[in-house]
């Protein structure tokens, strides 16, 4: 009788699934300790560059693009942290997505899911710097779309660096999904803030040029963020129905 309890007890307590957890997910371990060593090599190689253009991004100087004196390295550097940036923003959108719809992972395996949120943040970020070249190309001079090219990517990669901390209290320390989704509103506004006003500072010669510009700035940079939400909740959706 004692063993037949035992063994249903055995049973019953194999039947419950345990939740998926980010913290208790080796493969995301791997992935920031990676983030972390990539970000620390190239602040050990590129420390100079880096701060050179946050003063170029606030102090607005009108002189030629650090693209065109930036070494190869350099160059390498920069794309490795926008690589990173889109990685740690794939991992925040794999934690909200894993806290509105926990069944989630259970239908699909979670780092197919993480590489799913890291390639549509990669479809976002990458296809806009080809959409700025190419208005710059049609209504600007060289010389300032490079400048704006430029300063869109310090904020990228510095984006990055600010996600990193974020993506550790997330993962690790168990933030709240209200928590979560305040401060990264946060960081994202920031971040549209700064884009605003390197616009007015590059684009904007008059008044009536800055409401035209906040309308073109709504079009290019707040609408596709709700694109990209609904995209999400959508392509949820069809992965939980098709698998």
């Amino acid at each position: 009788m004692i063993s037949a309890l035992m063994t249903w007890a055995v049973a019953w307590t194999e039947g419950i699934p345990i939740p998926y957890s980010l913290r208790t997910d080796d493969g995301i371990t791997v992935l920031l300790l990676c983030c972390f060593f990539m970000s620390s090599y190239v602040l050990s190689r590129s420390r100079k560059f880096l701060l050179q253009s946050v003063k170029d991004f606030m102090l607005h100087r009108e002189r030629t693009s650090i693209f065109a004196s930036s070494t190869a390295g350099d160059m390498r550097y920069l794309l490795l942290l926008i690589l990173q940036t889109c990685v740690l923003g794939g991992v925040c959108i794999f934690n909200y997505c894993n806290d509105i719809s926990p069944d989630l992972v259970h239908h699909i395996s979670p780092f197919l899911l993480l590489g799913i949120y890291i390639g549509l943040c990669l479809t976002y970020v990458f296809p806009k710097c080809l959409i700025y070249s190419v208005l710059g190309w049609i209504f600007f001079d060289e010389t300032t779309t490079s400048m704006w090219l430029e300063s869109y990517s310090t904020l990228l990669y510095f984006l990055g660096f600010a996600l990193f901390p974020f993506v550790l209290f997330i993962v690790y320390f168990d933030l709240n999904l209200q928590s979560a989704v305040i401060i990264g509103l946060i960081l994202l506004f920031f971040t549209k803030i700064l884009m605003l006003y390197k616009w007015l500072k590059l684009f904007c010669n008059n008044l009536y040029g800055s409401f035209l510009l906040i309308l073109y700035f709504c079009a290019l940079e707040i609408i596709p963020c709700f694109m990209l939400y609904q995209g999400l909740i959508q392509l949820n959706d069809y992965l939980v129905i098709k698998f």
